[in-house]
């Protein structure tokens, strides 16, 4: 199962992606994630659908000094994702 994040909020200078790339480790996800200049989050996160869904849940809330005010969810088009799980640079 392949998702998309788009995170808004607090999510830059709190260490969300740092958190958030462990987290996807920790449950043996593939992808990457990077901040935005808009000031969001992206992450594009790829296993079992059970795995995905716990990061999900996990990237709602994020690390304790970040605060989540809209999580997106999008089916990408293209699936093809990564060996490992990725910190990209900002776009």
């Amino acid at each position: 199962m392949t998702r998309r994040l788009r995170i808004f909020g607090t999510v830059q200078g709190v260490g969300y992606r740092d958190a958030l790339r462990f987290e996807a480790q920790r449950r043996a996800l593939t992808g990457w994630v990077r901040n935005r200049l808009d000031g969001s989050v992206e992450a594009l996160i790829q296993g079992t659908p059970e795995a995905v869904d716990a990061l999900i849940a996990w990237a709602r809330r994020g690390p304790p000094a970040a605060h989540v005010v809209d999580l997106r969810i999008e089916l990408p088009d293209d699936t093809t994702c990564c060996s490992g799980f990725e910190r990209r640079p900002t776009t």
